[in-house]
């Protein structure tokens, strides 16, 4: 599953919605630049560099990633086999440069994560490491952990080997390039292969009875004298990439797993409640789940480029709450499962961007190894979990205000207009205290509240009546209920 959050592809030219994001920025107390000594660190860690002694700068590694980016964590070469197909995989090594327990590992254990802002990105690491020396840019030699991944003919996960080496990278794909490239013929073997892996790796997925969810992000664009939001459908060549990043994940479970050690993203299975309610919705949209078929069968059918299948996908997301982090220790593996997956899985492919990657690409390596896992890393271990949790959530909030600033901003010169949309909640009264109707429009990827009477999962006219992009407030009224 990916993320959902806002992108603005060109900067919005207006200078109170600027200062709108600043003062979000500061109302959220989102991390402050870097400090001195902090910079100083990461300078001192690049010039004390020592790459690994094994050389696999002879693989024709390739990065894919949207247009522009310059923290680059992952590179691959793919290969076909008499028997399946082999994936090399380079996962930038972050911790050659974040010495354990170190004054970098400090600074990224109290951000977390990357934060990501409409109009810039707030980096885990000093950027001299995450968009440049730890970066896996081309043709330059960097450190990385080499996956080496074996699959059957039918995309099946076999053998893993793990080292840690230097690599370099030949080339820098964007995805919309490749992706054209892909569809106008182009006789690129390494796109050919993303492409036969990441659909072989989606129907093995299915078979697993697992959903992920790849839902669009948001996106600005000019529009007249103003703007407009759209939702950007992926690329298949995203969602291919997606699968050879969870793939990873599912053998770093699988490894850590087997051995007893490690932490793991889990996710529980959606409860019945919500999955009746989600498929009342399903059959209002004219796009019934059927009884006989898994969620994750139905949701892999849907085609998110109809407005009415995409707010479905939008609502599939509900069925999967609880996302958390646990060490492993000793529990059932059934309990241990990444529900929209259906597999244990663990966060692997990202350590520029999140904090929790570099200690499972650690705790992997050295269980490939057979070296034992230090103490320091296993205190370590045990409190990731709050670390993840406070980061995801402080993250979350200012994604959400962010989200509910632009969608304001834009907003604020239609009030009045009439939109269609599906009715999520409707108005009432609970423990005491009233709550508001929730809507998400079916042409643009908005939810909002509204005043009136309307029944959930019910189709309905509403108007746009209030857009405050001071309060991030939208809020509209039932016109007609249609259905």
């Amino acid at each position: 599953m990916t993320d959902r959050r806002i992108r603005s592809p060109r900067p919005v030219p207006a200078s109170d919605l600027a200062q709108l994001l600043l003062g979000l920025e500061k109302e959220f107390e989102v991390p402050a630049p870097f400090d001195e000594a902090t910079l100083a660190a990461a300078e001192a860690a690049v010039a004390n560099l020592v790459l690994p002694a094994e050389d696999a700068t002879g693989i024709p590694f390739f990065t894919i990633d949207p247009e522009g980016a310059t923290d680059l964590d992952q590179a691959m070469y793919l290969e076909k086999t008499g028997d399946g197909y082999i994936v090399n995989y380079a996962i930038a090594d972050v911790p050659a440069f974040v010495e354990l327990g170190g004054a970098l590992d400090q600074v990224a254990r109290d951000r977390g994560q990357t934060y990501y802002l409409p109009h810039r990105k707030i980096t885990l690491h000093p950027p001299l490491i995450s968009e440049d020396q730890g970066s896996l840019l081309p043709e330059q030699i960097r450190p990385a952990f080499h996956w080496k991944i074996s699959l059957d003919q039918q995309g099946a996960l076999g053998a893993v080997e793990l080292k840690r080496v230097r690599i370099k990278s030949r080339a820098q794909l964007d995805y919309a390039t490749a992706q054209r490239q892909l569809d106008g013929g182009s006789k690129d073997e390494q796109l050919a292969l993303l492409a036969e892996i990441g659909a072989l790796r989606i129907e093995q997925e299915r078979l697993r009875g697992g959903a992920s969810l790849n839902l669009p992000d948001q996106e600005i664009e000019p529009d007249g004298d103003g703007y407009r939001l759209v939702s950007r459908v992926p690329l298949p060549l995203e969602d291919h990439n997606a699968q050879i990043s969870l793939l990873t994940g599912i053998a770093a479970a699988r490894l850590m797993l087997d051995s007893g050690v490690g932490i793991l993203r889990t996710m529980p299975q959606p409860e019945e409640q919500s999955l009746q309610e989600f498929r009342a919705q399903t059959q209002l949209l004219g796009q019934p789940w059927d009884e006989g078929i898994s969620y994750g069968q139905y949701l892999h059918a849907l085609d998110v480029s109809d407005p009415k299948q995409l707010v479905i996908m939008h609502r599939a997301a509900s069925l999967f709450r609880g996302a958390d982090y646990h060490v492993i220790n000793g529990q059932p593996e059934a309990e241990m499962i990444q529900a929209a997956l259906a597999a244990p899985y663990a966060h692997t492919t990202a350590p520029l961007r999140r904090l929790v990657d570099r200690f499972v690409l650690l705790t992997c390596h050295l269980l490939t190894t057979g070296e034992s896992i230090p103490d320091e890393l296993k205190s370590a271990l045990e409190q990731l979990p709050a670390l993840m949790r406070e980061s995801s959530a402080a993250a979350n909030r200012v994604n959400r205000a962010s989200l509910d600033l632009m969608e304001a901003y834009v907003l604020q010169s239609r009030v009045g207009e009439q939109f269609h949309a599906i009715i999520l909640q409707g108005q009432g009264n609970g423990q005491g205290k009233a709550f508001e109707g929730q809507l998400q429009l079916v042409d643009l990827p908005v939810t909002a509240s509204f005043t009136g009477t309307a029944e959930p999962g019910s189709l309905a006219t509403v108007k746009l009546v209030h857009a405050d992009p001071q309060r991030r407030r939208i809020s509209f009224e039932i016109v007609a209920q249609n259905s």
